[in-house]
C-alpha cells in the first residue's frame, strides 16, 4: 500500500492515490492539476522514505475536484453576570483534491499500480437458488442443521 504524509494549509494529511481529501482553500480552478511538493513521509512496497523535514525528490500529483464550504459551526461567547453575549457562525472555505499519484525520485506510484481484487471468489458464484414454496416471505430456509454443522467442523 502506497501512501504519503503531506503538509498543506499548516496541516498534515495522510494521502493515498485514488482518494479525495478536503483541504483549506487553494487558489486553483476546478479540474486544474496541482503538484504538492511539501512531502514529509512516503511509504511504498520497497520501504519508507522519511524527510528531515521534507523528502527530497518526492511530489504528490493532485487534481482539483471542487471548491466548497465546510459545515457551519457556532461560536458563542458569553461573559457571566455581565449580560454580554455574542453568537457568530463560521463556515470554512475548502478545496476537494483527488490524489492522482505519488512520485519519489522519478518513480511514480498511482492508481494504475494498485492491484485489483480477485473476482474468482465472488458471492454470486457461491449462492444457491432458494425454493420459493418453502420460504416465508423475506426469509430463506436453513439448509444445514446444527448436528450437520458440528460434523463438518470436526473433520
Amino acid at each position: 500500500m502506497v501512501y504519503a504524509i503531506i503538509e498543506t494549509g499548516g496541516k498534515q494529511l495522510r494521502v493515498e492515490p485514488g482518494r479525495f481529501y478536503d483541504v483549506d482553500r487553494l487558489s486553483a480552478e476546478i479540474d486544474q492539476q496541482l503538484t504538492l511538493d511539501r512531502v514529509l513521509f512516503v511509504s511504498h512496497d520497497e520501504g519508507v522514505s522519511i524527510g528531515q523535514p521534507l523528502v527530497e525528490g518526492a511530489t504528490v500529483a493532485a487534481s482539483v475536484m471542487s471548491q466548497l464550504r465546510g459545515r457551519k459551526i457556532i461560536v458563542y461567547k458569553m461573559r457571566p453576570k455581565k449580560k454580554t453575549r455574542k453568537k457568530q457562525g463560521h463556515r470554512q472555505e475548502l478545496t476537494r483534491l483527488m490524489i492522482d499519484s505519488i512520485s519519489l525520485n522519478g518513480r511514480t506510484f498511482g492508481v494504475e499500480d494498485m492491484q485489483p481484487v480477485d473476482s474468482s471468489d465472488t458471492v454470486e458464484e457461491n449462492m444457491q437458488p432458494v425454493d420459493s414454496s418453502d420460504a416465508v416471505e423475506g426469509m430463506q430456509p436453513v439448509e444445514n442443521s446444527a448436528a450437520e454443522v458440528d460434523e463438518q467442523t470436526e473433520d
